[in-house]
Parts: structure tokens; C-alpha cells; sequence
């Protein structure tokens, strides 16, 4: 096994391409962040306006240059596109998902530098990211090239019936004893009620990728509120998701692991190790104190592309463990606005839960420095990643 897994490093063509993309990814986007922080210190036209939220620090970020994602995108999508196979559906998809969560963060950024400090409103964001769920979950149930609908060729009597099996394997990360290999099929969720109804397992499949792709993009467009914070986290999690759809691509690996076998999966590999030389690249100038932001066309676009990348390698269960701080982070927010709203209509003043949402700001609150607060967030997905990938080989 380990001669193998050492001659597939050496001799794998998308392994070589993969490396290439990485480094080539990183330079781009090392080079273009330094020359949009030295443009902008002459011209000031892409500067952050911070809203005043009282917190430590918070006026000496005014004025650094925002939407470098703009940058991650474009510095992710040529090595993707000069290194992959375009005509794979899966890098497709990928970069669909870039371009389309990169322009709503586009559009989100320019209002709130040239109109509004708000931005797109909270119901243009999540429709937006509604589309998207609705896209990536049609095309991953019904496309030809991913549908896993089978055909099955049954004898009786000398004569050949034919019989579908209806639903979508995923990933389960427990339960290992009762599901073979982890994998679990959405139509058990309709055909414990009615066999018949395991034809219609895309009305469960649908709505819970729209829900993933909508609360992890708004859980990284959240986080992103600490210098580091969010690609920090990021970078770990394409690490993981990296080494997950080389396992998922190999018949021998996922055979080893015990993961779901992926055809045509290995060249999504090109698409990871390019997002993760631009987000390591990001994190050069990003962390303590900040040189730039990444915007919401950079923390929207990784919300999505984790999402779509966790759903095509077949992962997405794993998503509240793996992505637990972004999920966190969104949580908060919730139970802060509904129990201020609740609080404030049954006794006339409204309370809060925390300091302040999102969570890191709670922490901010409480006298922590955002570097610290940065650095353990970090630590904590360094645990969380070991623990999914733990719970995905047992």
C-alpha cells in the first residue's frame, strides 16, 4: 500500500498539475495583493468603510483595501483552467460556483463602497444562494455523468428484468456498523413510509443542499470579521478536502479508507490545491494587522465553493463537524436577533445573548485580541478537521 501510494505521488499526471497549479496560483495572487495595496495607498478608491461597532482597533482598519477576492477568483481560476479538464462536470460546476458567488460578492462590495455600508440586503443574499443550491443539487441528482440511479439486470426464469435504484449515496460520518462503508442513501429517508416513494428522493436531496449552500456561504461571509479569521480556517479546510478527493478518486484509496468511489472526481484536485495557493497567499497579507480584505466577494465565494466541493466528494453531512465555526458563527446571529426580537415583544426591552454577534465580536467584547481570538479558532478547526477525517476511516 505505501509503495503504491508513493509511486501514485510520483508517476499521477493530476498530482503533477495539481503541485504546478498551487505554486502558480500562490505567485499570482502574492504579486496582484501587492500592487492592489500600493495602488490603493496612492488612490484610495477600494477602501474598507468600517461601521463604528465599538470595538478596540476598529477605526485604525479604515481605508485598507477591500475585495480581494476578486483576486483569490482569478488567481484560482487560471491555473484551473490552464491545468484541469474543462469538459469535467465537476470542475464545471466548480467554477461556476466561483464566478457566480464572486460576482454576488462583487455587487455586495461595490454598494457598500460606493452607496450603502450594508451592502445587498440580507433576502438578496440568500436568494442568490438559494439559486445556487437549487443548481448544484439538480445537476448532482439528475446529470447522466453523476446520477448513481442505476440499472439493474435481475434473472427470473431465464428472462432479464430490469429494476432502478432510485436516491443519492452520500456520506455518513457515524454509524459505520450500520451503514456499509458510511454510505447512506437519501431515499431511505422516504421508503421507510413507502418503498414507492424512493423516486421522489430528490425532494429531500434538493431542499438539504440549498440549506448547505446558504448557511455555510452566509457562516463564512459572517466569520469574516478578524484579520486572518476566515482564510485561516479556509486553508485547512481545502487541505482536508484535498486529501479527501484523492482518497475519493482512487479505487484502491477508497477502497483502503473505506470511502465512497468517485469516478472522474481526480480532477476537482487541480480546483483545490489552486484555491488553497490563493488563500495561503491571502493569509501573507491578511493576517495581524490586515493589509487587505477579501470582502464579501471573497468570503461569500469560499462559503459556496466549500459547499459545492463537500457535495461533490459526497461529504456534505460532515459539513456541521468540519465547518462547525462557521456553522457557530451563523447560529449566533440567529439566536441574537431572535431572542432580542423575543425578549424585546414580551417584556418591552430587548436582551441579547451574547456582547455582540457574530461570535469572534463576543470574544472582542470581553477584552480578547482579535489575533488571539484568530489563533485559537484556527487551533480549534485544526481539531475539527483531525476529528472528521478520524470519523470518516473508522
Amino acid at each position: 500500500m505505501i509503495y503504491f501510494f508513493n509511486k501514485y505521488l510520483i508517476i499521477n499526471s493530476v498530482f503533477y498539475r495539481a503541485i504546478i497549479a498551487f505554486f502558480l496560483s500562490f505567485c499570482i495572487a502574492l504579486i496582484l495583493y501587492q500592487k492592489i495595496i500600493c495602488w490603493n495607498q496612492k488612490n484610495s478608491l477600494i477602501g474598507e468603510k468600517i461601521r463604528d461597532l465599538g470595538l478596540f482597533g476598529q477605526k485604525e482598519k479604515e481605508g485598507t483595501p477591500t475585495m480581494g477576492g476578486i483576486v483569490m477568483i482569478f488567481s484560482t481560476l487560471i491555473p484551473t483552467i490552464l491545468f484541469s479538464t474543462l469538459n469535467n462536470i465537476y470542475v464545471l460546476m466548480l467554477i461556476m460556483t466561483t464566478l457566480y458567488m464572486g460576482c454576488i460578492g462583487l455587487i455586495d462590495d461595490y454598494i457598500k463602497i460606493k452607496h450603502n455600508k450594508k451592502g445587498l440586503s440580507i433576502m438578496g443574499k440568500i436568494f442568490s444562494q438559494i439559486l445556487l443550491g437549487i443548481f448544484i443539487g439538480i445537476t448532482m441528482y439528475f446529470n447522466t455523468n453523476i446520477s448513481i440511479q442505476k440499472q439493474k439486470i435481475e434473472s427470473k426464469n431465464s428472462h432479464f428484468l430490469k429494476k432502478k435504484e432510485y436516491g443519492f449515496n452520500t456520506t455518513i460520518p457515524i454509524f459505520s456498523s450500520i451503514y456499509h462503508n458510511h454510505e447512506f442513501n437519501y431515499a431511505y429517508l422516504l421508503s421507510w413510509y413507502n418503498k414507492k416513494w424512493k423516486k421522489y428522493a430528490w425532494v429531500v436531496y434538493i431542499p438539504i443542499v440549498i440549506g448547505i449552500v446558504t448557511f455555510l456561504s452566509n457562516g463564512a461571509n459572517l466569520t469574516d470579521g478578524i484579520d486572518g479569521l476566515t482564510a485561516g480556517i479556509s486553508s485547512i479546510i481545502f487541505a482536508l478536502f484535498s486529501l479527501l478527493s484523492i482518497i475519493s478518486s482512487n479505487k484502491i484509496y477508497s477502497f483502503y479508507f473505506h470511502f465512497i468511489y468517485i469516478p472522474h472526481l481526480e480532477e476537482i484536485i487541480i480546483f483545490s490545491f489552486s484555491f488553497l495557493g490563493s488563500l495561503i497567499s491571502f493569509l501573507w497579507y491578511n493576517t495581524y494587522p490586515a493589509q487587505i480584505f477579501m470582502g464579501d466577494t471573497g468570503s461569500l465565494t469560499i462559503g459556496g465553493v466549500i459547499a459545492t466541493l463537500a457535495i461533490i466528494n459526497r461529504k456534505e453531512l460532515i459539513l456541521p463537524i468540519l465547518c462547525g465555526i462557521f456553522f457557530i458563527e451563523n447560529i449566533s446571529v440567529i439566536m441574537q436577533v431572535l431572542y432580542f426580537r423575543y425578549s424585546k415583544k414580551k417584556y418591552g426591552i430587548g436582551k441579547r445573548v451574547f456582547l455582540m454577534a457574530p461570535l469572534h465580536h463576543h470574544f472582542q467584547k470581553l477584552g480578547y485580541h482579535e489575533n488571539k481570538i484568530s489563533n485559537r479558532f484556527i487551533i480549534i478547526q485544526m481539531m475539527l478537521s483531525m476529528l472528521v477525517f478520524l470519523l470518516l476511516i473508522i
